[in-house]
């Protein structure tokens, strides 16, 4: 079998088992121009009109290389040549870290996708990633959530999807199908930059791992982030029914006493998050309103934001926001 129809095979296979990309669905496909988002493309075209998806490519430079205009416009041929529509997106401003630049793109992705109503976006994250990405978050001391690194998918607005339908194919593959399709791969010389610390684990951390500890590391790692996946996604669960949102922001505490540690810090993650979205949610703030659970009446937490606290009024942890009414 050639490797073309091989990761074919194992493309229809994870849609068809995760239940991604339903027929009918318009798609918007992330194109960098990198070998990973060219296999997807080529992947989702190849099978297009059998499942009759209505795609478009989109494509956000971030003006971090100097070429980085030749490559929006190598991609802009790509979709032209394909005849499907093409979005772009340039950064105004100088992106000054591997986060900002990734926060910015999905924002522009989204920013597209509802203005040109398409359900779902597509991007080319493989096997190899999500293993890279469980090492990083790890050295981050991140949790379980951080450590099921990259899901399948996940929301990303109402009625708005991020797929990520090569996490059982390993960058190797996507390169030798890129080779045996002829497409044009365009080289990011930033991925050889081993000032990155993702680059780093890339080039240097996993093929040490490879070589003295574990030949399969990076599938291993990926069946981890996979395991993880799925306890998180019932965890979320589980926590979910513990609160709801309401006009008072408020935790019940004596519904929350009677849960083990795991389920109540999900539970404050879950209400923070609701209630304070512009704000990055850490082990500090969840620990402080923990902390509250088993207080005296009345006692108050220390500052979540620079406007925003809790107090125990029993039975409730109530969240209180400066300047606004009780």
């Amino acid at each position: 079998m050639t490797i073309a129809k091989s990761l074919q095979v194992k493309f229809n296979q994870a849609l068809r088992d995760r239940n991604l990309l339903p027929a009918h669905a318009k798609i918007l496909i992330a194109v960098s121009g990198g070998q990973d988002s060219l296999c997807l493309w080529h992947l989702i075209s190849q099978a297009q009109a059998q499942r009759q998806w209505q795609i478009a490519i989109a494509h956000c430079d971030h003006r971090w290389r100097a070429d980085s205009a030749d490559c929006a416009a190598h991609v802009r041929s790509l979709a032209e040549r394909a005849q499907v529509p093409y979005f772009a997106r340039v950064a105004d401003q100088q992106l000054c870290s591997e986060a900002a630049a990734r926060e910015w793109r999905y924002r522009m992705l989204t920013e597209i996708a509802q203005t040109h109503h398409f359900n779902l976006i597509t991007t080319g994250h493989t096997r190899s990633d999500r293993a890279e990405t469980l090492l990083y978050n790890l050295m981050r001391g991140s949790g379980s959530d951080g450590l099921q690194a990259l899901g399948w998918q996940r929301t990303l607005a109402p009625d708005l999807t991020l797929v990520r339908p090569l996490l059982a194919i390993s960058r190797s593959e996507t390169a030798a199908l890129c080779a045996a399709a002829h497409l044009e791969i365009w080289s990011d010389s930033t991925n050889q930059q081993l000032q990155y610390r993702r680059n780093r684990i890339r080039h240097q951390l996993i093929p040490y791992m490879a070589t003295h500890f574990n030949p399969q590391v990076e599938i291993a790692l990926s069946q981890t982030a996979e395991l993880l996946d799925e306890d998180v996604l019932y965890l979320e669960q589980q926590a979910q029914a513990l609160w709801q949102p309401d006009h008072f922001p408020r935790l019940n505490r004596q519904t929350l006493q009677a849960q083990p540690i795991a389920l109540q810090r999900r539970a404050i993650r879950q209400f923070l998050r609701h209630y304070l979205p512009q704000v990055s949610m850490g082990y500090g703030q969840v620990e402080r309103l923990s902390r509250l659970l088993t207080a005296p009446n009345r006692s108050r937490s220390s500052p979540l934001t620079s406007d925003a606290w809790a107090e125990v009024n029993h039975p409730w942890i109530e969240l209180k926001l400066a300047g606004a009414s009780q």
